[in-house]
Formats: C-alpha cells, structure tokens, sequence
C-alpha cells in the first residue's frame, strides 16, 4: 500500500461542509486491492489484539461533559464478515489518535476513480497528529493483512508529544469553546499560542488566560512578587511577613529575622516553579534556595502559613470560583509500596499525561525523592495503614495535585477581599493564592494571608475539579470580551463559479466600499484592504480568506472563493451571510480527482452551504446545476436570471420569493408582485453599452446582493455606474485599450463556457477584422481544449496561437497540435500564425494589426501583457 495524496481540510469542504478538521487521503492498495479483511486469515484477532479499544463503545471525558458513543466503530465480529480495508485504515487512524488523547471519532472511505485506489478519511484534533496517524494506519493494516510484527508504542509515544505541544491547554479550550458555543468564530494565529476570537475590527485575543484587555501593568506587578506584597500590604491585605535574598548570607539573616518554619520560592516564578514550603532546619532552607535560584537569583524568604491552600478565581472584578488545592498524596495501606500507592493513584481513568485528562498523573521525580528522603523513606517505603503522604510540596494540579471546588461557602469578607486584590493588582482576570483554615471565615479572623496573585491563571481546577460542582469560569471571560448586544462576526459575503466571480467579486466589493463600509476582498489576482492591494497572486484560498478575516481594520468582508482552495485545504471561514454562485461549467475537469461537471457543482455547492440560516444563496437560476444546489441548503434562496420569462424565477416569486432579472433592457428587483428596477443596464460601463451580457449577469448577482444587504436603490444604481473597468480595478477582465487605428481586449476567459459567452459580445462589436490571440492549457482534458479551441476558430477571422510559459504537463507541440485541430473544426480555412513566446505574439499582433480591426488577447501573463499595452500606448499621448 502507499499514500498517493494526503491533505489537510481546515474548513468546510466537498468531503463534509460539517466537519472542519479532516484529513483526506488517496491510498493506493497496490496488490491488495479488491480484498476484504476477511481475505486475511486471523486479521481479525491481530488487529483487536494490538487495538483492544478500537470495537468497544467510546465513552470519553471532556472538561466539561462526558460523551458516550452508543455504536462501536469496528468489532472484531464485522472484521471476520469483511470490511474493506479503506474502512479499517480509517479506524485504525481515528483510534491511533484516541489512544494518545485526541477525542476523535468521525469518518468515511469510499473507492477513488482508479482501480484499486481508496479514500480514506477522518477527523483529527491536531493537524500533524492527524497526518502521523494516517501514515501510520497505512503501514499498520498492511503489516497486519502480511502477518508482520507492529509496535504501536512508538507511535503513540509520538502522537503523545505532539498533542502536548500543539492542542490548546484546558484553560484555553474552555474559553474557545464557550465562545464556540455562543457562535463565535476562532483562529488560531500561525505559529503562536494567541487565539482570535471574532472577525476583522470586532476580534479579541486570548492567550492562555491572558485578553486583549489584560494590562501589562497588572501583569508586571502580579510578576514581581515583592511589589505585589508590597502593595497588598499598604492597602490591607494581609500578606506574609518576608524579604528577598541573593545568597547563604542573606538567607541566614532572614531566618534570624523570620525564624522557622519558612517558604522558599523564585521572585519571577509562577505555577508553584521553585517553591519549597514548611522548611524547619537549616539543611532544606539551603536546599530550598538552590531550588528556587534555578528559575530567578533573587529569592523571596517568607513566614510559612499554617492553613490550607485555596486559589480564588477573580474575572472582571467578579469572584466566579474557589478551589481548595491539595497536593499530590497517597495513603498508605500497610502492604503496598509508595511506588505501588502511586501507581494505583494513576489508575484513576481522569488522570492521564500533562493536559490530556481533567487530572495530571503523579511524577515521582526529583523533587518527590526530595521529600521523601528528608522523611527518611524511599520509594519501596511501606507506610502504615491510614497515613497520607504528601509527594509535592506546592498543589498544582499540573504535578498531581487535586482541587475540590468551595466556590459556595467563601466568605463574603473574602469574596470582597479577592476582588479588592485583582483590582490593586489591576488584572482582568486573576488567580489569588491564599492559606487559611477555612474559607469559609473571614482571613483576618483565622489568621491566614495572601500569599501570590497570579495573572493567566490556569482554569482546570475550576472547569474540572476532582471533587465538587464544576464552574462554567470562561463564560463571564466571554461575557466580558463581548457583552450582551455586542458582535463578534463581520458581514461575510463569498462568491464563487466557473466563470464571472472575480467581476462579481470586485463590483460587490466596490458597491459595499460606496456604502462606507472598510472593506476587505480577495480575487484571483491579490487581496485587498481598503483598497490597497497588500499581496498579489491568486488569493482564492482558505488562507486568504483569513488573512481578510484576521485584519483588524475591516468590518466587511467580500471573498471570491475557487475550487482549488475548497479542495486543497478547505473554506477559511465556516459560516457566510451570503454566498453567490454564478454558474457552473467544464473547467479544471480531472483535476484534483474532481472529473465530471456534477463534481464540480458539488464542489462550488459547498459555498451556499456554509451560510448561516437567515442569510441568502444568490443561485443562478439558468443554470441547471447551480438552480439545483438550492435543495441542500438550510438558507434563504434568492435567484438572478437573465430571462424575465424563467419558469423557476416566476414560479419563485409566485412563492414569495426574491429574484433579479433582466427585463426589458433593465437590471430589476423581483419581490411578490413588485418590481424594482435598479436601472438601465446598458449605462453601467461594465456592460460596454449592453454588449457584455456575460456581466449584465454579474451585475444582476450584484444589485441582487446589495438589495438583500438593505442598502438602497439609488445606491446600488450609483455603484454599478461608478464602476468602470480598467487595468487597475479588474486586471485581466475585459481591459479595452483604444489605440488610434485599432482595439485591444485582454481577457482571462480560459475555458469554452467562458469563452462563449465573450464570443455573444465579439458578435455585437463592429470591426473591419477580429483577430484573437490563445493559447491551450496542458493540464485540461483533450475534449476540454478542443472546445475552447473549436469557439475561438469561429469567432475570429484570424489566430495567433502561443504558447503559455507553464505548459502544465504537456509538451509544447503538443498543444500546438491540439489547439490547431480544435481552431479547424468549424472553420478549416482559420488563418492561424503560431509565435511561441506571449510578449513575442503580442508585439506581432501591435505591429501587424489593420486599420478598423479589434485584437483579442487571452492571457495568461496579464501583469506583463497590461504593461506592454501601457508602453504601447505612450506612443500616442
């Protein structure tokens, strides 16, 4: 077996608009092809050996629910009737990925086009994990069907690592999916641990449990852990006694001061990183410096507090939750080991790795061998029946500690007392460490003390705690970030089609700036922020779309949205308030294994799709393919034709419905039994006086949208007459350059759909001679060629044919030839003169073209044939 194609969907896709994070992989069976599991004897047994789990019932915890999945994915009983082996290797991904923390379950294979090829594919959590257990699962099933050893161990081990170091941690989590929750979208920013949450100028950040309104003066003070006491003290609170030292000198100066017992811990450290607590003798408080020193030099020397150690939660300047810690601990039985009493402890099935479970499993490391030798034990220690002991000296959950919730018996006093902190503090949301013997009493009365603040405190203990009720503590984060009638999203609207989307694109985008809005767009040839062209190339992608989306100037979005991006990795956003579909032709046919028009449809279909459930899908209604996509969508449908008399459009206004139409010469507004014309669509220069149907269509997909925006008709009128095409504004559509003797046209219609609908304007355009310079793609289906080739020899009377500088797979003769064959098929006779270079062809074409004549140029280079045009036509200013 081998992986043909593997690729990593981040978005809705052809392979499922619902589940975003998939992996798609083409796996070539090879000599396996066409046999089932239960071709290979034993296979069965083999694989639910090596994956006991994998045909039981998934039952999985997350921090804030748990989840039964009622059918098991793959028994061993189906193995032994037969499942195709695409099938097994999708499971033996997804539970590859469990085994190691990831809670994935979704699927699907089914046969590729090619004989003996599957695909396979899955959902994953971590994008790189999803990738290493795809590989993996391919090498696995075949060593399995050859009856080949597999150590699954490695692996995992793997898996393990990258989960740690890629998915967000459980503070983050919550706060993501509390916002998820609420409809709000996220990005992740690239190559960072900073979290986007919303769209363009209505974004906030998080990073950990740190926001965009987290000062850094509050964060500043909370790390410096002597200005924080100091101010806490000069505002009441009571603190510990302490001071900070350098070295043995002057740690013994502070134990004459402070006496015994002390606490140990680093000046800039957090999570408990250091800190050595109950120090008795002078012996652990050298021990307690050296620890602390190797995270800060500067030590902090404190009294140490007789009381318990509980962490209150402080968001907004709002207590939302409390939580009494306790450090990681046994209990003896008086016959099993400490080692034993730890690994039974670990048997908890909420314990697991770092953050892959609500508790972390108990390390008996450095620090644990620490303590047990200043009690005189060892690991093999045997303690007697009843005795707790202590193998951490700080409770962090992060080091096996367990947090049991008391959020509902603090005290009023304290309750006030840890808002008045984060506010002395000035920190948004904030972490008070206290000891006291109960919280439930006022801290002045037990003689307890504040003993740290801590800025981007961790929120597990709270969402999940080992004993008591869970708190939801990212909803008032959310809550605060975006209050009650505020957004987070942007207007999106998305356009796509085989033909017209970067026109549609373009005039929507420049209607929507006329309208006063800060636009972001993106189009075939750059993306676009208010105007200025910030990158340039076909930006068509996922990750342009976000690029628009992560912008914090704009406040609407209008993304022109192609096949190749759905296909390669996946839309960049997952929902649209309108998505427009122009048509639907032969183009890029075999491409990307999308080999039919009806794959194509299905393709472009994923765009209406993806719109939120009062938002609208622009259909064209005279397009049988595009007009049928309406029957999967949970939207509104508004349709645009250019025939007033269309069954489907009168009997979708008939219904009430919304439609645009072309009647009588005029772009119009169908609603009920009103009409709205917009105007005459020969005034608007995009039509070139009504010769360009192709974008009297556009423009009908345009003031459809504007209406259903709200805006008015005069603005939409005025639009569409304010936009004229040139160079600059839509490069490469319909540029007409007037020379004194002759016309030039440059257009990027590459495929027969396209190129029909120029050649109903070249019939409208008067000239003395049409001559038309083309060029074939090597990467189009010989009858796709042909097409294009076969209209363009009809509707010119004379034929530069070139070549393009990527030849796509082909050779050059090659395209020569067919392009000759399909120029000839309706008019023998063609005149075709072949130059192979463009800038060659069109320097030819400059140089030859005759009196009265227009010269149609489909380029391929459209920056450098505008610029030779430009050159051109200094000559005659």
């Amino acid at each position: 077996m081998k992986i043909v194609d593997l690729r990593t969907m981040r978005g809705p896709s052809y392979w499922s608009v619902k589940h975003h994070k998939i992996i798609v992989m083409k796996v070539d069976l090879e000599d396996l092809a066409d046999q089932w599991s239960n071709a290979f004897p034993g296979l069965d047994k083999r694989l639910t050996k090596l994956l006991p789990d994998l045909g039981k019932p998934q039952t999985f915890t997350a921090y804030t629910s748990q989840q039964v999945l009622k059918h098991p994915p793959l028994t061993q009983e189906q193995l032994a009737d037969g499942e195709p082996l695409g099938h097994v290797i999708q499971h033996v991904a997804l539970e590859l990925q469990r085994l190691a923390g990831m809670t994935v379950h979704w699927g699907k294979s089914y046969p590729a086009h090619e004989a003996g090829v599957d695909y396979v594919v899955f959902a994953y959590q971590e994008e790189r994990a999803g990738r290493v257990a795809g590989k993996a699962a391919v090498e696995i099933v075949e060593a399995l069907c050859r009856k080949q050893k597999v150590d699954i161990k490695p692996i995992i081990a793997e898996l393990h690592d990258i989960r740690e170091e890629e998915f967000f941690g459980p503070s983050t989590y919550s706060i993501v999916a509390e916002a998820a929750s609420r409809n709000i979208p996220y990005i992740q920013l690239q190559d960072s641990s900073i979290i986007q949450l919303g769209y363009g100028c209505n974004q906030k950040r998080i990073w950990a449990t740190t926001t965009s309104y987290t000062s850094h003066a509050g964060v500043e003070v909370a790390g410096n852990k002597n200005r924080t006491k100091a101010l806490l003290r000069n505002a009441g609170v009571p603190v510990p006694n302490g001071t900070t030292v350098y070295s043995e000198a002057g740690l013994r100066d502070a134990i004459d001061d402070l006496g015994f017992p002390i606490v140990t811990k680093p000046l800039d450290g957090n999570h408990g990183k250091g800190a050595t607590i109950n120090i008795t003798n002078w012996k652990d408080a050298v021990a307690g410096l050296k620890a602390a020193q190797e995270y800060s030099r500067a030590v902090i020397v404190e009294q140490f507090i007789v009381g318990d150690d509980y962490r209150l939660l402080v968001v907004n300047g709002k207590l939302v939750a409390a939580a009494k810690r306790t450090p990681a601990a046994v209990k003896g039985d008086g016959t099993s080991t400490i080692q034993q009493l730890i690994e039974e402890v670990n048997k908890d099935p909420r314990r697991g790795v770092g953050h892959e479970k609500v508790l972390t499993s108990i390390k008996a490391d450095k620090h644990t061998l620490g303590i047990l030798k200043g009690q005189g034990l060892t690991l093999k220690s045997v303690l007697p029946t009843g005795q707790v002991l202590y193998l951490k000296s700080t409770a962090n959950i992060s080091t096996g500690g367990t947090a049991t919730d008391v959020t509902d018996i603090v005290d009023p006093y304290n309750v006030l007392l840890a808002e008045r902190v984060a506010g002395i503090v000035g920190l948004d949301i904030c972490g008070i460490d206290l000891l006291t013997n109960d919280i439930a009493i006022p801290l002045n009365e037990t003689r307890g003390a504040v003993i740290e603040v801590n800025a981007a405190p961790g929120f597990r203990m709270h969402i999940a705690p080992t004993d008591g009720l869970p708190r939801n503590v990212a909803a008032p984060v959310v809550d605060m970030l975006f209050p009650r009638g505020s957004t987070a999203r942007i207007p999106i609207i998305a356009i796509t089609g085989t033909n017209g989307k970067t026109t549609t694109t373009r005039l929507i985008a420049h209607m929507v700036t006329s309208k006063g809005y800060k636009v972001g767009f993106t189009t075939t040839d750059g993306i676009y922020i208010q105007g200025k062209q910030l990158q340039k190339g076909d930006c068509t992608g996922g990750q342009s779309a976000e690029f628009v989306l992560k912008d914090p100037t704009v406040n609407f979005a209008v993304l022109e949205t192609a096949r190749g991006g759905m296909l390669r990795s996946g839309l960049g956003f997952h929902t649209c308030d309108i998505a427009v579909v122009t048509n639907v032709a032969a183009d890029h046919l075999g491409m990307r294994d999308i080999h039919t028009v009806e794959e194509m449809a299905a393709v472009k279909g994923v765009l209406p799709r993806t719109v939120r459930k009062n938002g609208w899908a622009v259909l064209n209604a005279d397009d049988d393919l595009v007009y049928a996509m309406r029957e999967k969508l949970e939207c509104r449908v508004a349709l645009f034709s250019m025939d007033e008399n269309n069954p489907r459009i009168l009997d979708h206004v008939e219904n009430g419905g919304v439609a645009a139409v072309y009647e009588e010469g005029y772009v119009t507004i169908y609603k009920n039994s009103y009409k709205l014309r917009i105007d005459h669509a020969a005034e608007f220069p995009v039509t070139f006086g009504g010769r360009a149907r192709f974008n009297i269509e556009n423009s009908l997909a345009t003031a459809l949208t504007g209406y259903l925006c709200g805006f008015e008709r005069d603005e939409i009128k005025t639009a569409l007459r304010t936009f004229v095409p040139s160079s600059t504004k839509t490069p490469g559509r319909m540029n007409v350059y007037k020379f004194p003797k002759f016309e030039v046209i440059v257009d990027y219609a590459h495929n027969a759909h396209g190129i029909e609908k120029f050649e109903e304007f070249l019939r409208e355009t008067p000239a003395t001679r049409k001559i038309g310079m083309v060029s074939g793609l090597g990467d189009r289906r010989e009858e796709d060629t042909l097409s294009f080739a076969r209209v363009a020899g009809r509707m010119f009377d004379e034929i530069i044919l070139r070549q393009d500088r990527d030849l796509r797979g082909k050779t050059a003769e090659e395209l020569r030839e067919l392009m000759t064959r399909g120029l000839q098929l309706d008019n023998p006779g063609v005149a075709i003169n072949y130059i192979e270079h463009e800038m060659d062809a069109i320097d030819h074409a400059l140089q030859t073209a005759p009196d009265g004549s227009v010269v149609v140029m489909f380029t391929e280079n459209i920056s450098g044939t505008l610029k030779k045009l430009d050159e051109f036509e200094q000559q005659f200013r």
